[in-house]
């Protein structure tokens, strides 16, 4: 029987995605033309796979289309102060009606078991109600936006009690408050409030722009794959003063992944809706497929631990297949453990070094050099190459070497100079495996 590598390769690359997602909260958000342009199918089948995967999901909708339609069919005119619309008792009661038949089809939609379809046999209960209670905003650059409100405080207790039933939470983009009026709020608001008030790990935007680009001046865009709270910061001021161009959406949605991240979710992803599978491409992929937000930088570089056997185990066992590397057990990765240093980025082992030390000779050894495939060409051979030659230096060694059968010419460009056998310590001359036949390198530090 023929295997499909590539499927099995795949499968595990998603595995650590799938464990460390499972029991989170992630907060889904997207407007009223995934509904009515007949994109929400596709959406809904992904969403059923995250829930079946153990993903506790919120969902927050807009309905700005069909507001603009009831609109017009009503020929009533409306405004809009900084994106937000003037909602006046005319325009609420078109509010109402085209919230209510958005989120009544997303049910629908939500409730589908069709053979033959990722559907099949599925059983989605959603959970809708009063969970957002709001205030109004009053008067913004001297006008009265009426019933248009903001959020002012989210029932996550209840919302927490429907997800561990394991029903999915549709919140609309409606507030109340307590003397019972109702107010037309922002999905932005609404989404970035209930990730904060649940504490999601993940709170996604779904918009028309491919993720976060930016055009300079003489410049193409560029998708920004991942950028920290500061550095969202600092792209929506230069936007501010024109240096710099991004979309609407980005202006809109930017902000408030921002406010998300600041509040205490882990990330803020802002990715099209376009793109079929966007949504597990994002979270199951390493590139994903638009932009993600962060509190501080993805890339950590630490001491390993126990804990990380598995993980670097897992970025071995490949090269080790091929002979690039010598095969290490479990017990021995246990026991050597502190000499090991790791990379991680997003929370996943992406490479790792071992550094040896030969005291008496007064020189290290650079051990078990690993990159993962689908981070090549990163810079992270460099960094960690960088961290264990200040790490030798401190522990009084004066000279680093490796042994290498396929990465010569790799460390030869960073100042290593092939020697012979008999260069190295003598400690490592008796272990030298001669069927191997690697190469020895050194450098001075």
């Amino acid at each position: 029987m023929k295997i499909n590598t590539d499927f099995v390769d795949w499968f595990r690359s998603v595995a650590p995605y799938v464990n460390g997602f499972r029991g989170k909260t992630f907060v889904v958000a997207f407007g009223g033309e995934v509904v009515a342009d007949g994109k929400f199918v596709g959406l809904v089948h992904d969403l059923n796979l995250l829930s079946s995967l153990g993903v506790r999901l919120v969902l927050v909708h807009g309905a700005r289309p069909q507001i603009e339609v009831r609109l017009q069919e009503r020929k009533l005119q409306t405004s809009y102060v900084n994106g937000m619309r003037v909602t006046d008792t005319d325009t609420l009661q078109c509010v109402k009606e085209s919230v209510g038949r958005v989120r009544v089809e997303i049910e629908a939609l939500l409730s589908m078991g069709l053979p033959n379809s990722p559907m099949a046999n599925a059983s989605i209960r959603v959970a809708s109600g009063n969970f957002v209670t709001a205030r109004p905003i009053g008067v913004l650059e001297g006008i009265d936006l009426m019933h248009t409100g903001e959020v002012r405080k989210i029932d996550a207790v209840s919302i927490r009690s429907r997800l561990e039933q394991g029903e999915v939470a549709l919140l609309s983009p409606l507030g109340y408050s307590p003397t019972g009026e109702i107010f037309n709020l922002t999905l932005e608001n609404v989404a970035a409030a209930a990730a904060i008030a649940l504490n999601a790990e993940k709170l996604i935007f779904l918009m028309d722009a491919r993720g976060v680009e930016e055009k300079s001046k003489g410049k193409s865009n560029k998708l920004l794959r991942e950028l920290t709270v500061t550095e969202s910061k600092e792209l929506l001021a230069r936007a501010a003063d024109g240096s710099t161009k991004i979309s609407d959406d980005v202006q809109s949605y930017l902000p408030y992944a921002v406010q998300a991240c600041e509040g205490g979710v882990a990330r803020a992803h802002l990715i099209s809706r376009h793109v079929d599978g966007a949504v597990l491409q994002e979270l199951f992929t390493h590139d994903g497929t638009g932009s993600m937000i962060s509190q501080g930088p993805l890339q950590t570089l630490r001491g390993a631990g126990i804990e990380d056997v598995g993980g670097i185990l897992q970025l071995i066992e490949p090269l080790e297949a091929k002979g690039v590397l010598v095969r290490r057990s479990r017990e021995v990765l246990e026991m050597e453990m502190d000499r090991f240093v790791v990379l991680e980025h997003d929370c996943m082992i992406v490479a790792c070094a071992a550094i040896y030390p030969f005291p008496d000779e007064r020189v290290s050894e650079l051990a078990c050099l690993a990159v993962h495939y689908d981070h090549r060409n990163a810079g992270y051979g460099d960094t960690l190459l960088k961290y264990v030659e200040v790490k030798a230096k401190t522990q009084g060694s004066k000279k680093l070497f490796v042994l290498t059968t396929g990465a010569a010419h790799w460390f030869l460009e960073r100042g290593f100079e092939e020697i012979g056998i008999g260069k190295l310590p003598k400690e490592k001359q008796g272990m030298y495996n001669y069927q191997r036949r690697s190469k020895a390198l050194i450098k001075k530090i």
